[in-house]
């Protein structure tokens, strides 16, 4: 991608051909789809069509190899449509199994990844807790260890596509009295679990992409799905943070274009007082901030994105430019897109208000990335964190 963001004719390509699949294809089934709160049941086979599933992935594995620039295109691309589905194809894809593929063995991989490109399999993965959430490493969900197997106890919550996965990965505390340093990753085949409820959680925004509580009781796991190694699942954790936060900036930067789109075209075709609503100032001036807004977070977003491709190690964490870079993408994407979600619903007026039109779906959906993926508190406390430290000699 050049500097002035015009992309490769192959991200051209990639991008019209999932435009043209979620307006003929999923478009038509939103409305409905958002009022009973259901995911499309062909979703992953559908994307798996597209060549989107595996769009890092090693060709191996089934995948594409490309980098994380056309996987938030294609997470924007679905989103000027859905912003909740687009987090579903992420929240598997990249949550699950990009982070799934760089920390487990081959042998793990050879079984888990393919399934995972040709729409198979759904992940999802458990981080947050009830009482553990921008604290991750306050969890409270233990593995413990008998003969060859852990026995899992313990619960997580807000997790994504937790009531149609099939492969869950999720970290919990293998050794309590080292903190940090005892937490350990794991995964397993949900249809093979015993004693895991899941409990779907009501939202008000993202429905259709659904959300559970997920509850252990005596989960029974092989000691051999253990994820990077026992007790190193901070790093395990840590490592897939930076391109969640990257390529989730295109489910807020989707919806950004979308309420830009909807407005200009509600604008002009609305008239009030003899004339179009466009034609007034304060109108005009919502359009023009909406627009600098999205183009803004734009260049966040694919900066980022693009200084992760450039990378031999894409795992960020603690003392790299990568973390600093990362969260200020999903910071800044994630508060300009509830800006302009509400500029949208005002320019629509009391129509803004009626779940017929699609700027209502896509301004409920936005405001999950002031909190998803580490409160823009939290993102803040790690771009300041960055900027503060002794070695910070990257230019700004």
């Amino acid at each position: 991608m050049a500097l002035d963001f015009t992309f490769t004719e192959e991200q051209k390509m990639l991008e019209d051909s999932v435009y043209r699949w979620a307006m003929d294809w999923l478009e038509p089934q939103m409305e409905h789809l958002y009022e009973v709160d259901e995911m499309p049941p062909d979703l992953f086979k559908e994307t798996a069509k597209l060549g989107i599933n595996g769009i890092v992935f090693e060709e191996k594995y089934g995948g594409t190899e490309m980098g994380y620039v056309e996987t938030t295109l294609a997470y924007e691309t679905i989103a000027r449509v859905s912003n909740a589905l687009s987090m579903t194809v992420g929240a598997s894809q990249t949550l699950c199994f990009d982070n799934f593929r760089r920390n487990a063995t081959e042998e793990q991989k050879m079984e888990i990844l393919p399934k995972s490109v040709t729409g198979e399999y759904i992940g999802c993965l458990g981080i947050t807790e009830p009482n553990a959430g921008s604290d991750a490493m306050s969890l409270a969900t233990k593995a413990e260890k008998k003969g060859d197997k852990y026995i899992i106890n313990g619960s997580k919550i807000f997790i994504t596509n937790g009531p149609v996965a099939d492969i869950f990965t999720f970290y919990a505390k293998t050794d309590p009295e080292k903190g940090p340093h005892g937490i350990s990753a794991f995964w397993f085949n949900m249809k093979d679990a015993k004693g895991l409820t899941v409990e779907k959680i009501k939202k008000w925004g993202h429905r259709t992409s659904p959300t559970g509580l997920m509850t252990f009781e005596d989960v029974e796991i092989p000691e051999d799905q253990l994820i990077g190694g026992l007790n190193k699942g901070v790093a395990v954790l840590t490592s897939g943070l930076c391109t969640e936060r990257i390529t989730l900036c295109g489910c807020t930067l989707g919806s950004q274009r979308r309420c830009l789109e909807e407005s200009l075209k509600y604008a002009k075709e609305r008239v009030q007082f003899g004339k179009p609503i466009s034609s007034f100032q304060l109108i005009q001036g919502k359009l023009a901030d909406m627009y600098c807004d999205y183009k803004a977070s734009k260049w966040m977003a694919y900066s980022a994105a693009a200084y992760c491709d450039s990378l031999e190690n894409k795992s960020g964490g603690k003392g790299t430019d990568l973390d600093r870079m990362a969260a200020a993408a999903l910071l800044y994407c994630g508060e300009k897109g509830t800006k302009i979600g509400l500029d949208a619903i005002q320019i629509h007026g009391g129509y803004g208000y009626c779940t017929e039109y699609a700027v209502t779906r896509h301004f409920l959906d936005q405001k999950l990335w002031d909190i998803g993926a580490g409160t823009s508190e939290v993102r803040r406390i790690i771009i300041a964190r960055e900027l503060m430290r002794d070695n910070f000699a990257s230019g700004l």
